[in-house]
């Protein structure tokens, strides 16, 4: 009965599973994208392109923030699938505990310091003194609210290490329909600007983080914590640390390059920034697919990794790519031929036509490196899951240094067009890392694991 709401990964079709598995979170994240996507078009169009601007120049520097508190929450969520697929409940429900005081811990911390940080850094960030005010007023709310933002991610990142990646889109879904209708009122009603957007953006997240908390209480006995469970280990802490703060490290060093690269597009005008921001938006969309493919390739990698059955890990991962391959052509041919039509959900043509025209240069551009991104996602979440988070760690370095490279040597060789290639490179710098190390690594565990499996036998 306690495991009867969990999905075990390590039995079956890995095709069969790694679809029945993505398939409710590519909702999930295509409701969220959809959600941010009304928060976009209301910003756009009812407070103009200049706001619209304001809340797209804290992208990188909400990256470099959020994307740390993230990869901590993915990374306390590896050593709970590794427990599940080892059948060891007592291990994991020490895991469970260490991961929630760990990353309350760190969400405060990082909330509070973030939230004090937020000015300076927009002004290292060359933000156009035009919409300064705007965008710490965006950012700030943000920041403060970076509990409510872990809170749902430990959370469904629990459920997920136990096969359940249902329950976290239900409360994804009824958050993005608060957070539409929230976006609605403050902005258009209560007059609050850009603030509103980040006003209903934190409750939503508090409403989904509590939804899979009442979820994890009721419906999941395996993880009611005894006095047992709940004792504190430094020992632990510290090996869940160290898988954890290496993969948000590893979010924020990916997005130092993307500061880097947000710095370059400011000094190209509100225009430029604007343009970014919605063809941002709608590469974010498209790219829903990999999300979800690599949450699923971390959580299979990782309970496989548990049940020693590396095997099953390479068959995952050719699922993975084989449905990821067929997606990203796709999606490039729906952007080539719809791409205005797109962009003009956010934007006003005929008044914007400028940044109109660089917005899709943007996504056209990107679009077409998108297998190199499928890759970057699934390779790099099979990484994490198998527990070799410093690996993947590396692997936005790479990323960092295509981006700030960009940054430096093309964005002022090429202006605009120069800043479009900045994604591609990282991701293609990437993947020329991630492919030889992900081999590497099962080389060795087949050369360590097998022989220790046919001795048992």
């Amino acid at each position: 009965m306690a495991r009867a709401m969990t999905k075990d990964l390590t039995n079956g079709s890995p095709m069969k599973l790694v679809v029945s598995f993505a398939a409710p979170l590519l909702f999930g994240v295509l409701f969220q994208q959809f959600y941010s996507f009304v928060d976009t078009a209301i910003v756009g169009r009812y407070l103009g392109a200049a706001k619209l601007a304001a809340v797209g120049a804290t992208g990188s520097v909400n990256f470099l923030v959020i994307g740390l508190c993230l990869g901590f929450c993915s990374g306390f969520s590896i050593p709970i699938a590794q427990d599940f697929g080892a059948q060891d409940e007592a291990g994991m429900r020490r895991s469970v505990w260490h991961a929630i005081v760990l990353s309350a811990v760190c969400s405060v911390v990082f909330g509070a310091a973030a939230t004090a940080l937020c000015r300076p850094l927009l002004r290292l960030m060359n933000t156009p003194e035009e919409i300064l005010d705007a965008s710490a007023s965006y950012i700030s709310i943000i920041f403060a609210a970076i509990p409510c933002c872990v809170l749902y991610n430990m959370a469904s990142g629990i459920l997920r290490a136990l096969g359940d990646s249902k329950t976290p889109v239900v409360f994804l879904v009824l958050a993005s329909l608060v957070n539409i209708a929230l976006d609605l009122i403050f902005i258009i009603f209560c007059n609050m600007d850009v603030a509103g957007a980040a006003v209903a953006t934190a409750i939503s997240q508090l409403v989904s983080g509590v939804g899979c908390v009442m979820v994890m209480v009721r419906r999941f006995p395996m993880l009611h914590l005894g006095r047992e469970d709940r004792r504190f280990s430094m020992d632990k802490a510290r090996k869940m640390l160290g898988i954890g703060l290496p993969m948000g490290l590893q979010f924020s060093i990916t997005a130092i390059g993307s500061v880097v690269v947000q710095w370059s597009v400011n000094g190209l005008g509100v225009n430029a920034v604007a343009a970014v921001s919605a063809a941002g938006k709608l590469s974010a969309f498209f790219a829903c697919v990999f999300d979800a493919l690599a949450s699923t390739m971390a959580t299979f990698a990782g309970q496989n990794m548990g049940a020693r059955k590396l095997d099953r890990v390479d068959e995952g991962l050719k699922a993975a790519a084989i449905l990821g391959c067929v997606y990203c052509v796709a999606a490039f041919a729906v952007v080539l031929l719809f791409v205005r039509q797109l962009l003009g959900l956010f934007i006003d043509s005929q008044a914007e036509a400028e940044v109109m025209d660089m917005g899709a240069q943007f996504l056209r551009i990107n679009a077409a490196f998108y297998i190199p991104l499928l890759f970057v996602n699934i390779v790099r979440l099979s990484i994490q899951g198998m527990g070799y988070t410093r690996i993947a760690m590396l692997a936005g370095l790479f990323e960092m240094v295509a981006r700030t490279a960009v940054a430096l040597l093309l964005v002022p060789a090429l202006g605009f067009t120069g800043a479009c290639f900045a994604n591609p490179a990282a991701w293609v710098m990437a993947d020329a890392f991630l492919i030889p190390c992900y081999r590497h690594i099962m080389n060795t565990l087949h050369l360590r694991v097998l022989p220790t499996i046919e001795e048992k036998q």
